[in-house]
């Protein structure tokens, strides 16, 4: 999990970098060709000079910026309300810019001037020309991009990730047929819970669990595809599921989560202790896109009925977490990590064969 978690937040920072620089290069091609076609005199002006220094701003912006939104900026935006996310938030923007606008303007000024980089009147003048008047329009130019960068990561939190991008694609407009992992979880005595805590704070205590477990499944390839209540119904395309068996590392991770903030909840809602249940299945579905207001890409087939009948066994075999002998033949469990325990062949709610059922 710590490896996956740290190879989504290399490559979120990657693709930031690599955007940012886009739009500096663009931003350098835009001013070059309008002092052209106002021809202005440009003897003495090398423009790869001012390409390199668009190119240095870009990188140099994407490394320092997404690094921050990546590690702390996203971490407060799904723990702090907007407001005050927004407001810290426009606090270290002033900071990154700075700390990538000076040593732009000692790069350009050293350039133009021959100087060496660290030649102290230099920096002095790359200083006062950073906080004159005329660098507010780049100011306000990056701060959009920072925001636009914020306001698209956080939709790609709203629908979960790659599926954004299939709503942009339009890969789901037309129904296509899928094989996919579904795992159901569902929170343990949750009745016995909410009549304890009251209607306000189990909310906040499912609103907490939620929060809580959702780092877990999305760094092992998970979809969180929709929140039932107090239940969690998680979806993988096949070969990510598969890899390193991240299906099966998901719930133990989920679980292992849970109890690092044991204390946590014990202080805050009476001593209750969160715990999940799980049911694992695989097989067929049809998805695609659904609705006109409020359009989303859904799963149709049996195998959610079927992955949802297995986990409702949980109970009555008095196990955590069940899955089907289709779905472990595709796995390649570690020995030395996993002990699968058969439970027998059940007849399913609704169904008419019996599924073999196994617990670890």
């Amino acid at each position: 999990m710590k490896t996956n978690k740290l190879k989504d937040q290399i490559i979120k920072i990657f693709w930031i970098t690599f955007v940012w620089t886009i739009f500096s290069l663009f931003q350098f091609l835009i001013s070059y060709n309008t002092v052209r076609d106002f021809n202005c005199d440009l003897r003495g002006i090398e423009p790869i000079f001012f390409f390199k220094s668009a190119l240095f701003t870009g990188v140099l912006a994407g490394l320092v910026g997404g690094t921050i939104i990546v590690f702390i900026w996203e971490r407060w935006l799904r723990s702090k309300n907007y407001a005050a996310a927004l407001f810290h938030m426009f606090l270290s923007y002033i900071l990154i810019y700075l700390i990538v606008a000076i040593p732009t303007e000692i790069y350009f000024q050293s350039q133009e001037f021959g100087a060496p980089f660290f030649d102290l009147t230099m920096i002095k003048r790359s200083i006062i020309n950073v906080f004159q008047l005329n660098s507010l329009s780049s100011f306000t130019t990056w701060l959009l991009v920072v925001m636009g960068t914020l306001i698209a990561l956080q939709i790609g939190d709203k629908y979960g990730p790659g599926v954004l991008g299939s709503f942009l694609l339009g890969q789901y407009f037309q129904p296509k047929r899928e094989e996919r992992i579904f795992m159901f979880l569902d929170l343990r005595s949750s009745t016995s819970i909410a009549e304890r805590l009251g209607e306000v704070r189990y909310f906040n205590f499912i609103k907490d669990v939620f929060k809580d477990v959702t780092p877990s499944i999305l760094y092992s390839k998970g979809e969180i595809y929709q929140y039932v209540g107090d239940e969690i119904v998680v979806s993988w395309k096949m070969d990510k599921g598969i890899k390193n068996a991240n299906c099966i590392h998901c719930f133990f991770e989920v679980q292992s989560t849970l109890l690092k903030r044991n204390q946590y909840y014990k202080e805050n809602y009476d001593g209750e202790q969160p715990e999940f249940k799980a049911g694992l299945h695989y097989g067929h579905v049809m998805a695609g896109e659904v609705g006109i207001v409020k359009r989303d890409i859904v799963f149709s087939g049996d195998v959610l009925n079927t992955t949802a009948r297995i986990q409702s066994k949980c109970n009555e075999l008095g196990v955590n977490i069940l899955l089907s002998k289709y779905l472990l033949d595709k796995l390649a469990l570690k020995s030395n990590l996993f002990h699968p325990k058969t439970k027998g062949n059940m007849l399913l709610r609704g169904k008419q064969k019996e599924v073999s059922l196994y617990t670890l």
